[in-house]
Parts: C-alpha cells; sequence; structure tokens
C-alpha cells in the first residue's frame, strides 16, 4: 500500500450526510459526530474524507469542509431518500462506486472507520477486497433497539450478523461510553478489540451565552420554569414519557412552566407520524398552551434554546453515549435523562443532573420538579455540567484519541521496530 497515504483516511457513514443540514431527512447525532471528527482530524494533519449515500440529485456530489476534510456522495440505488432499515441492498454499488473513486484519484485508503452497521458491512469489503484496516463506531447496536421494539423489522437478523461479524472481524472497535462496551460484550460478542473513545461536542458553541439574553432573544418571561426536549421524533427517545412527566407535575399547577421540545419532522414519513401522536397526547393533557414544537433548530439558534432551559430532559429508552445531553451540560443546563446505556457516563447522577427509570412518567415528574424547585441547586448543577463537559467530551479531545488510535493501527511495523531496538 503507498505510503504516502497513510495519513490519508476515510470515514464512512453510508445513511447519514456529514455535510447535510442538520435536522433534515435523518439528520442527528451520527452526523454530528461524522462531521466534527472529521473536521478536527484534520486540523491535526489527516487527510479525511467522508462518504455517504447521496439523495437527491441535486446535491453536491462533493462538499468541502477544510483543505484536508470533504464529503463524497456516492450513488447507490436511486438518488432519493430511503430508510435505513432498506438500503442494505444498496451497498453493493456503494463499495463499486467507492473503488471507482478510489481508482479516479489514485487513492487507496489504508484506514476507513465506518459508522453504524451499513458502513461496517462496507467496511469489511474493503477490509477483504484491499485491506484497508477498520475502524467501526456502531451509534446504536440493534440487539438492544430491537429488546424495545414489539416488531422486527425484516432487515433484523441481518444487521445482528453483521454487527458480531464487524465486532469480531474489525481492527477495533470504538465505544462511546463504558456501558456501550459492556452491552457489547454481554448482547454482541465476547470477541474483538474494543476502545472507549466518548462522542463531544462543540464547547465553543454552547455556553457562549447568558441565560438572561438567552430569554430576551426567545421572548421567554425571565420566572417561566422551562423544560426542554431535542432530538429526532421517535418512539424510543422517549418523548410521551416527558410529555406525560411533565403533566403530572406538581410544579405545573403553582408555576409558570413551558415545554419546549425542538426537533424537526416530515409529514407522512414515521417521525411525522410520531409528532402527530405526541401532539395528540399534549391535546388530550390539556397542554396545549404551555407546549411549544418549534421545528428543526438550526445550529444557530440551538445554544440559546439550551441555554435558556431550566432543564434538558433526554428520555430516551436507550441511547449508547447522549449528544443532546453533553450539549446541555456544555450550555450549563442540568439534564435528566433516563438511567440507561452512556447516559449513565455522560450524566453524573445529583452532579450534572438527575437520572431516572426509562418510561417511568412519574420518576421524571419528580427529578424535574426536583430540580425546578430549587434555582440555586440548578445553577449548581449546571456549573458543575460545564465542568465536566470541558474535562471530558470536546471534539479536539475525542479527535487526538482517534488520531492516536489511528496511528497505532497503521503503525505496526515500526512499533515493533521500536521495540526490537
Amino acid at each position: 500500500m503507498n505510503t504516502e497515504n497513510k495519513r490519508h483516511i476515510a470515514l464512512i457513514s453510508v445513511h447519514g450526510d456529514p455535510a447535510i443540514e442538520i435536522g433534515k431527512e435523518e439528520a442527528g447525532g451520527q452526523n454530528v459526530y461524522v462531521r466534527h471528527v472529521g473536521e478536527s482530524l484534520a486540523q491535526l494533519g489527516w487527510q479525511v474524507d467522508m462518504f455517504t449515500r447521496r439523495v437527491n440529485a441535486e446535491q453536491d456530489k462533493i462538499v468541502n469542509h477544510h483543505p484536508n476534510c470533504r464529503t463524497i456522495r456516492l450513488e447507490a440505488g436511486s438518488t432519493e431518500f430511503v430508510p435505513r432499515d432498506h438500503i442494505f441492498g444498496h451497498l453493493p454499488e456503494f463499495v463499486d462506486n467507492f473503488l471507482e473513486f478510489q481508482q479516479e484519484n489514485g487513492i487507496t485508503y489504508p484506514l476507513v472507520h465506518t459508522n453504524y452497521w451499513l458502513s461496517g458491512w462496507v467496511g469489511r469489503q474493503l477490509q477483504e477486497m484491499q485491506g484497508s484496516k477498520q475502524v467501526h463506531t456502531y451509534h446504536s447496536l440493534g440487539v438492544v433497539k430491537y429488546n424495545t421494539t414489539k416488531k422486527r423489522p425484516a432487515i433484523a437478523n441481518t444487521r445482528l450478523a453483521i454487527e458480531k461479524q464487524v465486532l469480531e472481524k474489525a481492527e477495533t472497535v470504538v465505544a462511546t461510553s463504558p456501558q456501550e462496551k459492556e452491552h457489547m460484550r454481554s448482547l454482541v460478542s465476547g470477541k474483538g478489540k474494543i476502545d472507549v473513545i466518548p462522542c463531544g461536542t462543540n464547547i465553543q458553541l454552547f455556553g457562549g451565552v447568558d441565560k438572561q439574553s438567552a430569554r430576551a432573544k426567545l421572548g421567554i418571561d425571565p420566572q417561566t420554569k422551562v423544560v426542554l426536549y431535542v432530538g429526532r421524533f421517535d418512539p424510543r427517545k422517549g418523548i410521551e414519557t416527558l410529555v406525560r412527566a411533565v403533566g403530572k407535575s406538581g410544579l405545573r399547577q403553582s408555576q409558570n412552566i413551558r415545554l419546549i421540545i425542538g426537533g424537526g419532522s416530515r409529514p407522512g414519513h414515521s417521525d411525522g407520524n410520531e409528532r402527530e401522536r405526541i401532539e395528540q397526547i399534549v391535546t388530550e393533557l390539556g397542554m396545549g398552551e404551555m407546549t411549544q414544537f418549534t421545528g428543526r433548530l438550526s445550529h444557530e439558534v440551538l445554544p440559546i434554546y439550551y441555554t435558556a432551559a431550566d432543564v434538558c430532559v433526554v428520555p430516551s429508552h436507550y441511547e449508547p453515549f447522549g449528544l443532546v445531553a453533553i450539549e446541555a451540560m456544555a450550555s450549563g443546563t442540568p439534564v435528566v435523562a433516563s438511567d440507561v446505556g452512556g447516559l449513565q457516563f455522560t450524566v453524573i447522577n445529583q452532579e450534572t443532573g438527575l437520572l431516572a427509570p426509562p418510561q417511568d412518567a412519574d420518576a421524571f415528574a419528580v427529578a424535574i420538579d426536583r430540580i425546578l424547585s430549587d434555582s440555586q441547586w440548578c445553577d449548581r448543577l449546571g456549573v458543575a455540567a460545564r465542568k465536566r463537559v470541558e474535562s471530558k467530551f470536546s471534539w479536539d479531545g475525542v479527535a487526538a484519541q482517534l488520531s492516536k488510535l489511528y496511528t497505532q493501527i497503521l503503525q505496526p511495523a515500526a512499533k515493533e521496530a521500536v521495540l526490537l531496538v
């Protein structure tokens, strides 16, 4: 393999476009992760190409983010949005076009960092075809997801088999929390190498505005108690639990509370259906006047919402990491989160927020009330939350850890030579 390419790497995110505006299609934590990791690695001197599937004929095929970092959109099936559970059959074409891009540009990627199981399959093909070293991040585990759903999709068995194969065959799998690593070992396979490197957040973007200014920009009264949710409309995100918890909240009767639900949805798609279901619950509980559905929140306005909130709630049934939690914490806002997965790692119970059993509206109501009823404690939790993010979860720190990992994987011969001297 050409040694000139040793700093040239590929990040593969088939269904999560790093260049897309967050909030569109299935944009979410994975898109944010890949984009920021790519840009931060580029700052460290890596030549980073991020590959994703083209979903619109009007999309640019190549988007440059940094002199050393770009997104490359490959054809795979018809050029339109396809739900992730229906993409697998198009992956062979994705691989073919990846190989064609390499040939046309005189590049052979010595290392591919794949994201989500679909990209994991692509990475396995490249590993077998050309010896590329594969690093993988799951972003979610099928075995955990399917344990919380009543009906498995047709693709479930394929996904589970590929996730097991990737763990056993990749150079290493990057777990974003110790809890995710534990799930991999106990539920996926006892074989394979796992390194724990968390997700990150932009500590300059979040926390740069004070609460008074944030509320003034959003037209929120200083005395209003604000409960915030940010994320997709998906039953597994637990928005129903949050709505019912705020409906049960003892403070609802005595204080001015506003529930803000931030996130985009598309009519006719599953997330649009979930939003309609949540809106119906809000109406049934008589919470229409106190609840605001903002739609998609851009990167420019999102930090303002986080800072304006008294508490940010992450009621997911499961999260391998929980990016929203650290974005809120970076903004100095305490978090009430489900006591599951990576949220047990990001949120320190009674230090940066509170943890509650998933799908337990009563427990979430108690936790939300505890924070809203004690403004001084709320402020202390927020300060501790910001400090934790600064010390553990900056993108620069995450990229530095990944850079070290990549270097170790790509230079085993050099390492052995040093040991022999």
